[in-house]
């Protein structure tokens, strides 16, 4: 590589060849070189670089508005900042996202990306940055630990959308089920052994219940956890180096800038070093990944076999199932689901223990609880998607082998309970048992009820709800 591919930049540790053609300078390179860690650059949450730019996009404005940043430099910064949120640049962003220095480096990253982008617009070359400073200019009136977390915030609160979509659309599929079975009678289980009789639309409404719960809290959750931003606080919350009047001003850029309704922290030492509202984040997202997973295993169950399982109902083939065995296909979708779970329950416990892991003015740990959040809401996503289209929506049932199951349990003796008595029940239930009798087979063989009656207590939609009918010849 010739001479001239790179550029000559310096920094407090010495000098740098930068590859001439990159946006990013010295401080982003080191970090570069300093953490191949995850593989995960910033560049993979686009939802975070455009809340980075519009963190300087607002400082910019507010310190021009001051007095401090002069019209031109304002335009040049502001043009840059539009640009990447634009979706431009975005390959730019290099650093790992787990790194050292609470985020030093990805600050470093931002400032420097719209530094030389803004040169350009300033009719200079990158790196000439008597021009524009990626720390005087860029940078001015914040500090690492105040844009950064800021910027942590409103990527999620521009990237929780897609999460609730996504719940939403599931909802709804498993909805749409439930009313598609509300015929299908069918056991229902507990502790994986025969309880009483349900549908398998109850079954599926109940999936979507569960996850109505999540989305309703979800939706109120994030707004309310995240619109609290420490911009202003630059690097312990004391606001060294800020315009008193900086704080407020920037915080109203910066919530015209991304449309949501952004207020300044109360106190700014206390929200540069508290997690709290990640953490509560995280274990949301956690519970709301559990009952994914919940969801999935009784999916599995209820299409085990499918001669020898359940199989109430049968899931879309998606692939074959063996390398060995012919014929044979796996529940792929659901066990994948379950597998992004684990590690969503992976993620908040490692948010969880880098939230505890800060030490007096500052959480140096935040690029993981960064990474780790965004990386559950993306992951949740993407699993609820496929999960909806190449299973739920494709999901059938087996009517004649959930009768079948229904007629054949040992669990109907529940129903007959109230009409024959608990001690005729349990009696019924230990011959059935024993003999592999059906109960009706037993009580009618014994006349204990008459047709008429057993017609009665059958019908599907008194065995579903609550329903308690004795006539003189039933009581006891």
């Amino acid at each position: 590589m010739s001479d001239s591919a790179f550029r000559i930049e310096k920094d407090l540790l010495g000098t740098l060849e930068v590859p001439s053609d990159a946006y990013y300078g010295v401080q982003t390179l080191r970090a570069i070189n300093n953490f191949k860690l995850s593989g995960i650059t910033l560049s993979h949450f686009p939802k975070l670089v455009n809340a980075l730019a519009m963190v300087k996009w607002a400082a910019a404005a507010a310190n021009h508005e001051l007095g401090y940043l002069s019209a031109e430099k304002h335009t040049a910064i502001a043009k840059a900042c539009e640009r990447i949120t634009n979706g431009e640049f975005h390959d730019q962003f290099l650093v790992d996202m787990i790194q050292g220095g609470a985020g030093t480096s990805t600050n470093m990253n931002a400032n420097e990306v719209i530094a030389n982008i803004a040169l350009e617009e300033l009719g200079h070359q990158k790196g000439e940055y008597k021009f524009l400073h990626p720390n005087n200019d860029v940078n001015m009136a914040q500090s690492t630990n105040d844009a950064y977390p800021t910027a942590i915030r409103i990527g999620l609160l521009l990237g929780y959308d897609s999460l609730l979509d996504a719940l939403a659309k599931l909802r709804d599929a498993f909805a749409a089920k439930g009313e598609e079975f509300a015929h299908v009678i069918k056991m229902g289980r507990t502790q994986l052994q025969d309880a009483v009789p349900m549908t398998l639309g109850q079954e599926f409404r109940a999936f979507s219940t569960t996850l109505t719960e999540d989305l309703d809290r979800i939706r109120l959750l994030i707004p309310d956890l995240l619109r609290e931003v420490n911009l202003g606080g630059t690097a312990i919350g004391t606001g060294i180096n800020a315009d008193p009047r900086y704080q407020f001003l920037a915080v109203q850029h910066l919530a015209r800038i991304t449309g949501h309704a952004l207020l300044p922290a109360t106190d700014l030492i206390e929200a540069t070093s508290d997690m709290g509202a990640f953490v509560l984040l995280s274990g949301m997202l956690k519970r709301t990944a559990v009952k994914l997973s919940k969801i999935c295993n009784d999916l599995r169950l209820l299409s085990s076999g499918p001669r020898t399982g359940i199989n109430e109902i049968n899931l879309p083939p998606r692939q074959p199932g063996s390398s060995i065995m012919p014929g044979k296909v796996n529940p792929v979708i659901p066990e994948a689901v379950n597998q992004v779970v684990f590690e969503v329950i992976g993620n908040d416990l490692a948010v969880t223990l880098a939230a505890e892991g800060g030490q007096l003015q500052l959480n140096v740990m935040e690029p993981l609880i960064a990474y780790k959040t965004f990386d559950s809401i993306r992951l949740l996503t993407r699993a609820m998607d496929m999960l909806r289209i190449l299973c739920i929506e494709g999901i059938t049932a087996n009517e004649a082998r959930c009768k079948d199951l229904v007629e054949h349990s040992i669990g109907l003796v529940t129903a007959l309970n109230p009409y024959i008595g608990y001690e005729n029940s349990t009696r019924i239930a230990r011959i059935a048992l024993e003999t592999g009798k059906g109960v009706l087979e037993l009580v009618r063989e014994e006349k204990l009820l008459s047709e008429e009656t057993l017609e009665e207590i059958l019908k599907p939609e008194n065995m579903i709800a609550p329903h308690l009918v004795l006539n003189d010849l039933t009581k006891h």
